[in-house]
């Protein structure tokens, strides 16, 4: 595999959502502005935020789209034409109901697995992706998990899911250049505490 060429985060635009479980892709991504210290601003032709730096000498485009997350699509597809970035040089992150907090997983491929934001991307851009899997737990039953998704976690959780991001956030020489399976084994052992 290439190198990544885009990072996308997923979440909910506005103060409201920030810190919501939803938005798991959103702080990974904003986080790893921050460590290569690439300038994220308004984008409003992709109706997003944006940045453009290098990423252990790579030059890597970042964006979390501001559609809401069931419309993910309308702005990473068309970011991702226009940029001609092959889809196996694309990683979105993002929250996984299915599992706890403190787990973190990258998978290469598959379906959208019942999440809004990779739903509306999948069949416009396939399926041939990397995804950070951020997990968020589960609350128990079908009807609560809007509520859950769009509320904040509680501080032991956020911890564990801080814990995993920052993780992440250290396998991301070995993703920048290319090194999936490196990135893949240290990222999928790991287990907050």
């Amino acid at each position: 595999m290439n190198h990544l060429s885009l990072i996308v985060g997923l979440g909910n635009p506005g103060a409201e959502y920030a810190q919501t479980r939803h938005n798991a892709g959103f702080w990974y991504v904003e986080q790893l502005a921050e460590r290569y210290n690439i300038q994220l601003k308004n984008d409003n032709k992709y109706n997003a935020i944006s940045g453009r730096g290098q990423i252990e000498g790579h030059d890597v485009r970042l964006l979390l789209p501001l559609t809401y997350m069931n419309r993910s699509g309308q702005s990473v597809v068309p970011f991702a034409k226009f940029y001609q970035i092959p889809t196996n040089q694309i990683l979105i992150a993002h929250d996984e109901l299915d599992m706890n907090p403190g787990v973190i997983r990258l998978k290469n491929g598959g379906g959208h697995g019942g999440h809004n934001g990779l739903r509306d991307i999948v069949p416009h851009l396939g399926a041939d992706f990397l995804r950070l899997r951020i997990g968020i737990g589960h609350p128990g039953s079908k009807d609560r998990v809007s509520g859950h998704v769009l509320s904040k976690a509680a501080k032991n959780e956020q911890n564990l899911m801080d814990q995993a991001i920052d993780h992440a956030l250290t396998q991301t020489k070995a993703l920048a250049q290319g090194d999936i399976a490196k990135a893949m084994n240290a990222i999928n052992a790991f287990k907050a505490t």
